[in-house]
């Protein structure tokens, strides 16, 4: 009598189509998905190290990819730092660019861009932390400053130029120098954010609680609203 083999079961198609589409992170098969897991965790490194004592290897380890995959898409550390540099600063100019290219009327768009700029930053608080300490330390000679400086602070910083020369003219706002007060609005916002770890520690709450981060907004509104506008 013929030996009866066991029938295996047919994996269906659709089965197996699944298995082959769904490639693990950390594998050149899912570029979006990992490229953005690096760039996430370049951001907390560089945040708290600086570039100089950044290491790549504690970047691919936060990122769950391995160090291979890291510079399969940043070549070096330099590179990488660039991409966080552009991450930060292309997700700043799509916040702010819309409301400084409306229609709104002065007081209106000038609060819309406050508070834009705020929630932009009170999202990613370690965002100030990536660039202050390396800008201080290569200074503004820098191509890496210069290129920014050119693609995007360039392109904001004229339009709120252009904001407060026309409220100005409207009788709307005092008359200011934008080379003296928009760089007071940055620092009021940003250096309230680079303090935070120190406030924690010194005043024994938590500057980024959601309370925390409502009251800052409001005042922050409040005070250059203050400074600016003609009551």
């Amino acid at each position: 009598m013929p030996t009866r083999h066991p029938v295996r079961p047919r994996r269906s198609p659709g089965r197996a189509r699944a298995g082959r589409s769904a490639p693990r992170l950390g594998t050149r098969g899912q570029p979006e998905e990992s490229r953005a897991a690096i760039l996430k965790a370049a951001v907390a490194e560089f945040a708290e190290h600086g570039t100089a004592g950044a290491r790549t290897d504690a970047i691919a380890r936060a990122a769950h990819v391995n160090k291979a995959l890291l510079y399969y898409y940043f070549k070096d550390k330099d590179t990488l730092y660039e991409a966080v540099l552009d991450h930060v600063f292309s997700g700043l100019r799509a916040r702010v660019m819309p409301v400084l290219e409306s229609k709104l009327p002065p007081r209106q768009k000038m609060l819309e861009y406050l508070g834009a700029y705020f929630d932009y930053i009170a999202a990613n608080p370690r965002f100030p932390r990536v660039v202050q300490a390396e800008w201080m330390r290569s200074g503004a000679g820098s191509a890496r400053m210069q290129r920014v400086a050119k693609e995007y602070f360039r392109p904001i910083f004229r339009k709120l130029a252009d904001l407060l020369r026309e409220g100005i003219e409207a009788g709307e706002f005092r008359v200011v120098n934008p080379m003296d007060f928009l760089p007071s609005v940055v620092g009021v916002i940003i250096f309230y954010f680079g303090a935070a770890p120190l406030m924690k520690t010194l005043l024994k709450v938590d500057p980024l609680s959601v309370e925390r981060i409502r009251q800052r907004r409001a005042f922050v509104l409040d005070f250059v609203s203050r400074a600016l506008f003609v009551r």
